[in-house]
């Protein structure tokens, strides 16, 4: 499997903006979900696929 894995505290790119990693959870068919905070304190759930590493803080 190539998924990438977040972690954490990492800062990310989504589909929807910029944010960080605040959960990770795998689900029953074994994809890996990582919940994400934005700026407005919104969290949003992608797979690793809707997601890019982003430098620097939110």
């Amino acid at each position: 499997m190539s998924d990438t894995v977040y972690k954490p505290g990492d800062h990310v790119l989504t589909t929807t903006g910029r944010g960080t990693v605040i959960d990770v959870r795998a689900t029953p068919s074994g994809k890996w979900v990582f919940g994400v905070e934005d700026a407005d304190g919104v969290v949003g759930y992608f797979t690793s696929q809707g997601l890019r590493a982003a430098e620097g803080r939110r």
